[in-house]
């Protein structure tokens, strides 16, 4: 059996398999995310495989550490996959600098199919062509193939283009924006490969979803202009054809200049890890990005939050919008914060514990009751050490907090209070919610005023702010009696 052969017996022909094929070139953004989801639920929604492939020939461009984050970034979501480097599979190798000899062989297969040729002009070697070069005067077009080879034989350095045909169009079918045509004119004779032997994306794509039994392929919808081509090669080598789902590109306003774009790390816009290390929850992200771009059908058009497994159960591809989408950081807010609402208290805490300790001093308040305090009043984790700030040390504050038109409070009204709730406080012996709430009610009850009267000096005095998280009797539990003590010393000196 020859090479070629023998790569046609490996492939498998049962089932869908789908590939996310990112390059290892940073942190992954919202974009790239958007599209592992989806491949991922196509995949999963059929029962099918769901494949990692690291596409690695732009070696310039590389991070070091970066197939790491792509890997943590699935297992973060929740995205495992079947088939990929460190776990290998049936089609293997997943690294495609490790499948380099695949690539020269089907490139000179072309070439001897007419396909494609040798070219050794001083032209650009990018993957997508900058419409410098103009295949119409390029003389190595034109060359017989005894020329060609006589000139490789001799080691002149050299790439090989696909031929693209002079006349007629191609079309190809795309599950979201159908039938598109092409004008043959109007493509490039692409580079396939490059002098250093390597392949461009366009044709190591191509090669690798047929050898990998690739039957939906998944990616942004800037790749369209791409698609022709693909289909050129495809019905060059007389491969099936997979089918195509493009996805319209993600919007962001860019807040430097107002100016809607194309959401890019190479502006600084969030990846993944980003989000994670501002504080949101890998749940809520994967929910909202998903939603970027992608709707429900029928009885779930109004649903908003899912889990992974109904995400699965209810993708679809003809829910994918042709229209761009705009991502919206308040939206996220939303999401992330229902999620935070609706956390079990005691994983709240685990997780929250790390962003509390760099706001407060643990061994000086009570941190273990702070999460209760800020689980319903927050956004993002990261929103927690701004509300806490009082906590570790009394801020600046003017006497005029005291006073309060609602409860007809006034700084001598306030003053008297906080006598009168100083020495109750002082004469609780076991310091905790319960004994605060009786001594501040008990007060109230003797004063025949509403609760909110006598908690508003109190609350005031322990936090030196109008607006904290959670009331008086629970700032005063976290912060102990000592330093709530101390802290209505200094509110009363302000007073008198």
């Amino acid at each position: 059996m020859d090479f070629f052969q023998d790569n046609e017996a490996r492939i498998p022909h049962s089932g869908v398999r789908t590939r996310f094929a990112p390059s290892p070139t940073g942190h992954m953004h919202v974009g790239n995310l958007r599209t592992a989801l989806y491949e991922y639920f196509v995949a999963r929604h059929a029962g099918g495989t769901f494949i990692l492939r690291i596409e690695d020939t732009d070696q310039a461009r590389e991070v070091e550490g970066a197939v790491d984050i792509i890997k943590r970034t699935l297992a973060g979501v929740g995205m495992t996959y079947d088939e990929g480097p460190d776990i290998g599979g049936p089609v293997g190798p997943y690294v495609q600098t490790e499948r380099r000899p695949y690539y020269g062989k089907y490139a000179k297969l072309l070439v001897e199919k007419g396909a494609a040729y040798y070219c050794f002009c001083e032209k650009t070697e990018s993957e997508e062509d900058t419409g410098e070069f103009d295949r119409a005067e390029n003389p190595c077009r034109h060359l017989s193939p005894a020329e060609a080879q006589a000139r490789v034989d001799a080691g002149e350095p050299y790439v090989i283009r696909q031929r693209i045909p002079s006349e007629g169009s191609t079309t190809f079918h795309d599950e979201i924006y159908g039938d598109i045509t092409a004008p043959n004119a109007d493509l490039d004779d692409q580079v396939l490969i490059k002098r250093d032997g390597l392949p461009t994306y366009n044709f190591a794509n191509v090669v690798d979803d047929h050898l990998m039994g690739i039957t939906h392929v998944v990616r942004g919808a800037e790749y369209l202009s791409s698609s022709p081509k693909y289909n050129l090669l495809y019905e060059a080598f007389g491969w099936e054809i997979p089918k195509y789902i493009h996805c319209p590109s993600v919007m962001i306003t860019d807040p430097n200049t107002g100016v809607v774009r194309k959401m890019s790390k190479r502006y600084g816009d969030p990846s993944y890890e980003d989000l994670l290390a501002m504080g949101y929850l890998p749940e809520a992200i994967v929910n909202y990005v998903t939603l970027l771009g992608w709707s429900p059908r029928g009885e779930l058009s109004e649903k908003e939050f899912f889990t992974m497994d109904e995400l699965i159960a209810a993708f679809d591809a003809e829910g994918i919008s042709k229209s761009p989408s705009a991502f919206d950081i308040e939206k996220l807010n939303y999401f992330n914060s229902t999620y935070l609402k609706n956390m079990d208290p005691d994983l709240f805490s685990e997780l929250s514990m790390e962003y509390i300790v760099r706001a407060v001093d643990a061994d000086k308040v009570n941190a273990a009751l702070i999460p209760a305090l800020v689980q319903s009043r927050i956004n993002k984790l990261s929103d927690i050490p701004e509300l806490l700030d009082f906590f570790n040390a009394l801020p600046e504050y003017d006497a005029e907090l005291f006073e309060n038109k609602k409860n007809k409070l006034t700084k001598e009204s306030s003053l008297d209070l906080l006598n009168k709730i100083d020495a109750a406080f002082r004469a609780i012996n076991d310091w905790k919610y319960d004994t605060i709430h009786d001594a501040l009610y008990a007060i109230a009850e003797a004063e025949g005023a509403k609760i909110g009267k006598i908690m508003w000096p109190a609350r005031i005095a322990a936090a030196g702010k109008a607006v904290t998280p959670g009331g008086a009797i629970e700032i005063c539990e976290i912060l102990g009696k000592d330093e709530t003590l101390r802290r209505f010393a200094i509110a009363k000196s302000k007073l008198a």
